[in-house]
Formats: structure tokens, sequence, C-alpha cells
């Protein structure tokens, strides 16, 4: 089961809008402020979850007025803003309570630094649990992976696919398909060596030994 969560980072109405069109989501999460671009596309997510300091009131009693018509959604989840996680941990936390195994993050990139930090992070929270969980945005797909990654050259998300060791180092690192290929090879942080590498056969075939690796694919 795939969901989708839209958080309160910056967000295009029509690259969500097309993003959604390609995947078959069947379960939709707002994040806090998130819940706006649901509101002006007339979509109900089955889910709205944080604190709501950000999101508009007005939108937000909107929502709670569809939840109390019956209709079984969305369904909010509100918390106080003293917590110990964000809200968009609380919503990949919800969804993979749902079962969900897969999970694509809307709006988790922006100005705030420390929120993308944070939710890069959270892919890493989602990996522990058994899901895989994607961040995209109009030029970028980054997710994090155990053991390896084969990334078809149609399907790629952009031109590069640049790799960063979430590890001190990630261990016996090959790449096939390649334009730079490695064999066996130890990759360690503080260094750029898998940056802005590209895809030269029908897919790229990323393995390795030991470690987590950050998979960013990008368009330009």
């Amino acid at each position: 089961m795939q969901a989708l969560i839209i958080s309160g980072g910056h967000l295009e109405d029509a690259f969500a809008a097309s993003y959604i069109e390609k995947y078959q989501f069947q379960l939709t999460i707002a994040v806090d402020s998130g819940m706006a671009f649901f509101y002006r596309k007339n979509w109900v997510p089955d889910y709205i979850v944080g604190d709501f300091d950000s999101a508009s009131p007005e939108i937000l009693q909107e929502f709670r007025a569809i939840s109390e018509s019956g209709q079984g959604k969305p369904k909010i989840l509100q918390f106080q803003p003293e917590k110990d996680e964000t809200d968009t941990e609380l919503a990949i936390r919800t969804a993979i309570g749902q079962g969900c195994k897969t999970i694509h993050l809307l709006g988790a990139t922006g100005t705030r630094m420390d929120h993308v930090l944070g939710n890069l992070h959270l892919l890493g929270m989602a990996m522990e649990q058994g899901a895989e969980a994607l961040m995209a945005d109009r030029h970028n797909r980054i997710r994090m992976v155990q053991g390896g990654l084969v990334i078809k050259r149609e399907e790629q998300y952009g031109r590069y696919v640049s790799l960063f060791p979430f590890t001190p180092q990630v261990a016996g690192l090959t790449l096939k398909g390649f334009k730079y290929p490695l064999c066996g090879y130890t990759l360690e942080c503080y260094h750029s060596l898998g940056v802005s590498n590209e895809i030269i056969g029908d897919a790229g075939e990323i393995s390795f030994e030991d470690g987590v690796l950050v998979v960013v694919e990008s368009l330009d």
C-alpha cells in the first residue's frame, strides 16, 4: 500500500497534481498547513495530522465540518505543539501504522533547512520500520537505502544520480550501468565522490555490503 504525505514546506500545485496522477495512492495524509493543498484542489485527505500551529484556522474548520458530517474522513489527529516528534514524523508513523510500505513525501523541502534535514532523517526512520520513504519536489527525488537499488533509465527521476553515505562508511559499493562505475569501493563521509553520476545503461545498479546510502536523483 502506498501513501502520499503533503507537508507544509515548498509545494508547487501543478507538480504535486501531476505527481499524484502518476502514482496510485491508497492513503493520503495532510500535515498541518499541507492541508491547504487539498483544500485548493477540493480533495479530502484520509488523515490530517499536526499541532496546527501554521495551518489556516478557516481551512481546518472546513475539514472538521466535513469530518463531522459522517463521511468517514478526514480523520483529524491533533497534537500539542510541545512534543518530541515533528508533524511530518507523526504523519509517517501514521502511514506505517496503517500498513503502508511505500511513502511519498511532497512539501518536505523548502527554505527551512532544519526541517529538510529532519525529514531526511525520517527516511531512515521509515526504513528501519520496513517502509520505503521518498522525498520529492519538482527537481529532486531522495531516498535512503540499505543493501542496494536498481534504477531503470526510463524511470529515473532526472539526469543525475548522486550517492552520499549516511553512515561513516558504505563498504563494498559497486555501480553498474553508470558513467562512472565502481567495484567494491568504500565510500566515506566528508567526500564528494558520489555527486552527479549518470545512468548510461538500461538501468543503474547500486549494490553494497554494509552501511546506509542516500540516493538523490536530480533533474538539473
